[in-house]
Order: C-alpha cells, then structure tokens, then sequence
C-alpha cells in the first residue's frame, strides 16, 4: 500500500501545476487581455510537440505505426464529433457564450492527465526511484502547458475562478490514472498505446482545428511574428522535456 500512497501523492502534486494559472488573479482585465493571445500560442506549440515529440513516438512504438496512425485519425475525427455536439447544445444562432475549444481543450488535457497518471504508476511499482524522475519530468511538461491551457480557457470566455477550478479538475484525472495504473497494470499496458495515439488525435484537432484559426485572426505583423515565436517556444520546451523522460 505504501506504494500506491506514493503513486496518489505523485499525482496530486502533478494536478497542482494546474494552479499554476493564479498569478493571473492579480492582473487587471485589460492587462490579462493582451496576455491571453500569447498563452493561446503557448498552448499550441504545447499540443503540437506533445502530440508528434511524446506521444505519437510512443503510441507507434507500442502499436506499430499503422494501427498507432489509424487511432490518432479516429481521435482527430472523433474530437470533431465531439465538438459539433457541444455546440449544437451550447450554442445558438451562431452565439456561443462560451467557445467550444474552450470545453475541448479540457476533454484533451483529461485524457493526457490520466495517461501521466499511468505512467507514473508504472514507474513506481517498477522502482520508486524510476516514479520519481518520472514525476518530475511530468511536472516539468506540465507547467508550460498549464498555462497554455489556462489561456485557452479565459480566451474562450470562461472567467478566471471558474477556469482554475475546471483545470483543477482535468488535473485531478492524473490521480485517477495512477490508481488504475497500479491496480489494472497489465490490462492498462495493453491499451496504453491506443490511449497515446487517440489523445495525439485529440491535440491535433484542438490545436489545428480550433486554436490556430484565432491565431490566424491576428492581422498585425509585429504580433503575429511574436505569437509564432511562442508557438516554436512552447514546441521547444516540449523537445527539451524529452531528455528528462525515463524509459
């Protein structure tokens, strides 16, 4: 059992990176608004590189690059199935109080939390010390994400406290995963990988379907050219962050 403390522990310290959006409370509106655009660019270098730099090259070792291609097809297009019935519900006449990409990106980071969670809970019962420098290198790919989500959220309409807390709760996910991990170990290393390929699916979607076209809105030169550079900054990051991952 101390094991599986140790697991949830891990966790629950990744899921606080999810706060790490707090600092904006103190931001006044205007302020935070000249920032959001930004954190929306952060978001998608950070759904890009971890889609093609983490886990497609995962998912493909694990499936084979045709059954590993085939899931993150069935994310991408599943994804957008998701997204048309949010809308459908939420959004009327085209007025949509809260933008879809704001529930999507929330859907993604979930599914990408709770992978973490097995991933940690599969270095843990393998050896303690093997957790450990997996959940530090998590923690580490978390943080830029975190604020990358946390942007897409206020971006898409949702206020400040609310976005904390539903970040907060796609975080927590990573606790659910690592119980799984530790008691459905071997069930879950069986399907890890097609869980790895449909959550790359799911990045690429949300991120060329519904966060590049903002970016896309931007008609200053100047800024367009700093929102790409933050794009390659967040795919960067993502490459830097490989070198911590332990096999």
């Amino acid at each position: 059992m101390a094991t599986l403390f140790l697991i949830i522990l891990s966790a629950f310290l990744v899921s606080l990176a999810s706060f790490v959006g707090i600092f904006t409370l103190s931001f006044k509106e205007n302020i935070l608004k000249n920032f959001l655009f930004y954190f929306v660019a952060l978001s998608v270098g950070g759904l890009m590189g971890g889609a093609f730099l983490h886990l497609l090259p995962e998912a493909t070792e694990k499936l084979g690059s045709s059954r590993a291609f085939l899931w993150v097809l069935m994310g991408f297009f599943l994804f957008f199935i998701i997204e048309k019935i949010i809308h459908w519900r939420h959004c009327h006449e085209d007025h949509c109080p809260i933008h879809t990409f704001a529930y999507m990106n929330l859907i993604g980071d979930g599914i990408h939390n709770f992978i973490d969670g097995l991933i940690m809970a599969a270095g843990f019962v393998t050896n303690p010390s093997l957790g450990i420098a997996s959940t530090v290198a998590i923690i580490l790919h978390e943080i830029p994400q975190e604020i990358g989500d946390f942007g897409v959220l206020l971006y898409g309409g949702i206020t400040k406290k609310r976005a904390l807390f539903l970040n907060f709760l796609t975080a927590i996910t990573a606790v659910l995963g690592g119980i799984a991990g530790f008691y459905l170990l071997f069930f879950i290393e069986r399907i890890s990988g097609f869980l790895l390929a449909f959550a790359a699916g799911g990045f690429l979607y949300i991120a060329a379907s519904d966060l590049i076209p903002e970016i896309r809105k931007e008609t200053n030169t100047k800024k367009s050219f700093l929102n790409f550079s933050i794009i390659f900054l967040g795919i960067l990051l993502m490459y830097f962050v490989k070198f911590l991952e332990v096999k």
